[in-house]
Order: structure tokens, then C-alpha cells, then sequence
């Protein structure tokens, strides 16, 4: 589990491509690459990856072509930066939202907004998650807990301060990226819940 708080970013330093597995090794920041067992779960771009080796601050993972499909993780290549989320401790702060790292899908950005203090970034919004994306709710974009600040008919967006902007790859986001997306899961419940109930009533 992951708080959706973005500790750091790392960088993709090596891509090697399998039968319908891809091989990643990112370099980590010094303080996140300390005491990983393999085998641990680090969020990559808000998708739970597993540590298959590490040499010094360099960790390797595998991905399959399913989560290959569905992520923005088939999209990098060597040079890129990725959003990093070490697992949740007990006793850890948790400053965001529970977020699985089990993305939904991926969104496009189809405009960024600059603003001194703030910037906005839309994103398209798939019809089948429309119900899902509410205004303030919670949402998860590559791994960071974000609040939806706004909804239309097909985008929503967010909206950054420049310390998020900083510390994540939303720094140097641009039109036509993919970005993670995972639905709050009470959220999804509580939707399907209600539809569920609604089905019942009108049978």
C-alpha cells in the first residue's frame, strides 16, 4: 500500500525487452534506495512494481505486457524520470489517500494552465470512469494523491503547487502525455454500491 505521497524521482537507466516482459533499472536518490529487500513493492509512476535486483541505488524490475498495456510504463525509455513511492511502514504519516498501486488506466493531458502559484493540468476523461471522477474528490495521477478540482463532460483537472510541481514529474509534463490513473477505491465502492441497490429497486 502507498500514501500517493511522492517521496523523489528516479530515472530510467537501462531498458531491456523481453517475450511480453519488459525490464526496467532505475536509478533511485540516495535516500530512497536504502535497506530495499528484493522483493519489495515500490510504486513506479503509482504502479506497484517489484524489486527483482538492486546494485548500489540502482533497482530492476519486471512488467508484464498486461500492465505494460495499461500503464504509461510501455511508454518509457532510458533518460526518463519516473515518480517514486517507497511502500507504506506502520506508524508511517499518511499524508494523501490509500492508494494500491493497481492503475485503472491511463489519461491523456490535453491542457496545462500556468499560473505563478498554481498550475492546472486537464486531463481526458474516459467515459467509463466518469462516474468515478468527482469534484474533490481523491484521485491518484502517476502515484501522487491529488483532489479532482474540476469535472466536464470528457476532462477533469487538477491543480499543483509548485512544490508538487518539484518534487514529481508533473514539473515537466506536456500535452499528449500518459499519465496513471488510479480511481479512489471507496470511491468505486461506493458507486457500485449504490448502482447495485438502484438494479435491485427497478428489478
Amino acid at each position: 500500500m502507498f500514501t500517493g505521497i511522492v517521496q523523489g524521482m528516479g530515472q530510467i537507466k537501462q531498458v531491456i525487452e523481453g517475450q511480453d516482459v519488459r525490464s526496467f533499472v532505475i536509478s533511485l536518490p540516495d535516500a530512497l534506495s536504502q535497506a530495499v529487500a528484493i522483493g519489495a513493492s515500490v510504486a513506479v509512476n503509482g504502479t506497484c512494481l517489484t524489486v527483482t535486483e538492486q546494485q548500489g541505488n540502482d533497482l530492476s524490475f519486471d512488467v508484464i505486457g498486461q500492465t505494460l498495456a495499461l500503464t504509461n510504463l510501455g511508454k518509457l525509455k532510458a533518460g526518463d524520470q519516473v515518480n517514486i513511492e517507497r511502500s507504506l511502514k506502520m506508524g508511517d504519516e499518511l499524508g494523501g489517500h490509500i492508494i494500491s498501486g493497481h492503475v485503472t488506466t491511463h489519461v491523456e493531458v490535453t491542457d496545462i494552465e500556468l499560473e505563478d502559484d498554481n498550475t492546472s493540468i486537464w486531463f481526458a476523461l474516459p467515459e467509463a470512469h466518469r462516474k468515478h471522477v468527482l469534484p474533490q474528490g481523491f484521485i491518484g495521477l502517476n502515484g501522487c494523491s491529488l483532489t479532482v478540482a474540476k469535472v466536464e463532460a470528457t476532462r477533469f483537472c487538477v491543480c499543483l503547487i509548485p512544490e508538487t510541481l518539484r518534487m514529481t514529474t508533473f514539473g515537466t509534463s506536456q500535452v499528449d502525455d500518459w499519465v496513471n490513473m488510479e480511481i479512489d477505491h471507496q470511491t468505486q465502492t461506493i458507486v457500485a454500491t449504490v448502482e447495485r441497490v438502484l438494479a435491485q429497486q427497478q428489478a
